[in-house]
Formats: C-alpha cells, structure tokens, sequence
C-alpha cells in the first residue's frame, strides 16, 4: 500500500516536469498534508459529532455529574488525542523517504499527548471541584486546596515525563534523581507546603470555612471569607474590598471567627455610660415617689422600700443621719431601670447573659456598663439597634438626677467664664 501510494505521487509529480531533487520533499509535503487534513476531519468528527451525542445524552439522565464533565471540557480536550494518533499511525507513510525525521514526528506527537492527557486530568480535578460544591460537607470541609496540591503533582509528573521523552530516559530513573533537588523543591514551593499543612489543619479543626466572617488586623481582613486555596485564604471585607492571607498565617497566629456568634441566638452588646460620680446622690422621698410613677420602675421601687424599712427598724436605724442604715441611690436605680428596660425589650434575649454593672471607677467617672444580648445578628440590625437603646439611655439619664462624664469642651469653659463675669456685675461681651 505504501508502495502504491509513492508510485503514485511520483508519476503524479513526473507528469509535471519536477526534478527528481525536489520528487522526494514534494511527496513528503503532499503526504503531511493529507494528513494533516484526514485528522483534522477525524478531529471534527469526534468533537462535533460524539461530543454532541455525549450532551445530548447526559441532558437525559438526572446524574449531575455528566453535565459537570461535559461544563469542563474533560471530553473536548480528551478529543484531541484522536488526530495525535491518527498522525501517529500515519507518520512512518508520510516520512517513508526520510525516516530520521518520522521519529521526530513521533516524538512530538508524543509530548503533545502526554499535555493533553494532563489537561484533561486537570480539567477532570475541576468537574471533581464543581461536584463537591453539591454536597453539604463542601461546606465545612472545603478541598479545593487539595485539587490544587494535585495539579501541581500533576502538573511536575508530566514535566518528569516530557524531560524523559525528549532525553530516551526511564521516567522512573528521572523521579528517582530529584531527590538531589529537595532542598531546591522545598524552597520554590515553601509557601504551597506551608499552605497544604495549614489547610489540613484548619479543616481537621474546623477553624474556617467558606462564608465565615473572619477579623484579622494584622493583614486588614474583616469581612467575609470567599475562597480557600492552597496558598491564601481570599475575604471581602465590609467595604467590599478583598484582603487575601497566607493560609499558614492563618493557623500560625492568632483571628478572631465570628461563626460561633452567628450560629448562636444572639450578639452581645457589651458597653459603657461613664457616669459623673459628683451626681450620685442618696434618693429622697420625693425623688423615689417621681422614680414609682415610671413603669419599670414601680414594683422594683415598693419591694425595695419595704425591704429597706424593715431592715432599718430591724436594726434600730436612725434615718435622720443619711449615712445610717440602708438607703436608695439614684444610680442603683438607673441600674435596675437599666436592667428591667433590657428585659422587657423584644429584640433583646432574655435566655441569654443579662448584666448591668459598675466598672472600676477611674477620672472619667464611674463606668454602668451593659452586657446583653440581642436577637438582631446582623451588622445592618444589630448597630441601629445598639444605637436605639443608648439613645434611649443617655437621655433619661438627667431624669434619674445623673449627668454623664465627658471632657469639658471650648463651650464649657465660655459658659464660666460668662457665669463669673455675671456674678461680679460685670456686663458680658457680646
């Protein structure tokens, strides 16, 4: 057949008066051509047609994951070993009259499917990648890191191999030889091993997933987390830029995961009204009778005096001296008309910690700080609602006879200096 098919070109190009110089290159070029153009078709007919029939069939069934292999290419690339083998079958045909140069041929049909055969792999990690997005566990064990780890091992095999082809050498002998290069190895992909360590380990504990809201000051990071890769850990932060992290940083030092808060029933509000300690007075009993008429106030304020008056007379008090025996203070009951106002607000949750305490006091003032918990979690919630009840609080706080701590300001000291000049008789200026 061989034979025939030179005759043939040979008394094709003899009938157009080509030398016998150029008879050889012209039959080897005619033949490269044909083909190249018969695998061309067989390329077209496998990719058109067989791909085509493929989709059309993984539409009809209700697995997913044939749809999934079809979105990533795994077959379209797989398809191009059809021409490398067709051009291979045909190569010792078309260099017949120069043999030194089929094997040429051949080897770089030969690297060209040992790529093909890695992009596939690769394009099949990705579908494996996409497929596990559908299930529940991708959601707390995310394995894109390790998809990536075993592109990388893919992607240095095919290397190893392609150095063997070219070199005639057993791709065996040639892996055996990097052991000589590890010190080299493990300083190029420092950061890739640094980074499959970590991921196992934040897996393995479930310290991060996909979608928890992470704080990370060091590296800027306060906002949601995206993307786990080998290497980083990508987050878009509140104010919809993105900050990416080594992911060893991630498991060598410390963040703060605000999961625990989210998946709980509540988010605490933990803050404090410094209080001028120079407006904490004893109650009088015309300060307690205006303190009964408010609603949260009005059992608290009877129980209260009625355990007071017993104590006192139990223990034979004399109430004319304010110092003896037990009395009520206008900051204890803004602290009580603090708690009961929390307890009886619906989006704060009473099952949860509930505390209003005095902090140590200090030259602002004497801290009420409030610890709660309310039901709103989310940042758009739960600060107006924040602001809501301290709104609330710091303007009550002159009924209670309190005044809050702050600085004095440039008016404040303008307000004296007016008050003095008044005092002495002399006429302000305007």
């Amino acid at each position: 057949m061989l034979q025939k098919i030179d005759f043939w070109l040979a008394n094709l190009l003899d009938s157009y008066n080509v030398t016998f110089m150029w008879l050889d290159p012209l039959s080897t070029l005619i033949k490269l051509v044909i083909a190249l153009i018969f695998s061309y078709l067989l390329f077209l007919l496998t990719n058109q047609i067989l791909i085509a029939l493929i989709r059309s069939l993984s539409q009809k069934t209700e697995t997913l994951w044939d749809d999934i292999l079809i979105e990533q290419h795994v077959f379209n690339r797989l398809s191009y070993l059809v021409p490398a083998y067709a051009l291979s079958r045909l190569s010792p045909m078309v260099f017949s009259p120069y043999p030194e140069w089929s094997g040429f041929f051949l080897l770089v049909l030969k690297i060209f499917s040992i790529w093909v055969v890695i992009r596939s792999f690769s394009a099949f990690f990705n579908a494996i990648l996409e497929i596990y997005k559908y299930y529940p566990a991708s959601k707390t064990r995310p394995i894109k890191g390790y998809i990536q780890l075993a592109k990388i091992l893919l992607y240095l095999i095919a290397t190893v191999v392609i150095i063997s082809v070219l070199f005639g050498q057993n791709p065996l002998v040639m892996i055996g030889g990097l052991g000589a290069f590890s010190a080299v190895l493990l300083l190029v992909f420092k950061d890739s091993i640094l980074g499959l360590v970590a991921g196992v380990q934040l897996t393995a504990n479930d310290m991060l997933r996909p979608g928890d809201w992470i704080s990370f000051p060091k590296y800027d990071a306060d906002g949601t987390v995206i993307d786990i890769t080998l290497t980083t850990v990508k987050v878009q932060n509140w104010d919809r830029t993105y900050s990416t992290i080594p992911a060893y940083a991630l498991f060598s030092e410390s963040f703060k995961n605000w999961r625990g808060m989210e998946e709980s029933d509540g988010r605490r509000i933990k803050r404090a009204i410094n209080i001028d300690m120079n407006s904490v007075k004893f109650c009088t009993p015309e300060m307690l009778k205006k303190f009964e008429k408010i609603h949260y106030l009005t059992r608290y304020i009877k129980d209260k005096e009625l355990e007071i008056n017993e104590y006192n007379s139990a223990n034979n008090i004399d109430p004319d001296i304010p110092v003896n025996g037990r009395r009520q203070t206008n900051l204890g009951v803004f602290r009580n008309y603090i708690f009961q106002y929390l307890l009886n607000h619906p989006k704060i949750n009473p099952e949860m910690p509930l505390s209003i305490r005095y902090l140590q006091p200090t030259e602002t003032g004497i801290p009420v700080e409030i610890y709660a918990f309310t039901r709103e979690k989310g940042f758009a919630n739960y600060e107006p609602l924040q602001a809501d009840i301290f709104d609330h609080l710091l303007a009550i706080i002159p009924e209670f006879g309190l005044k809050v701590f702050q600085n004095p300001s440039g008016s404040d000291f303008r307000a004296l200096v007016t008050g003095n000049e008044t005092i002495r008789g002399i006429q302000p200026k305007s």
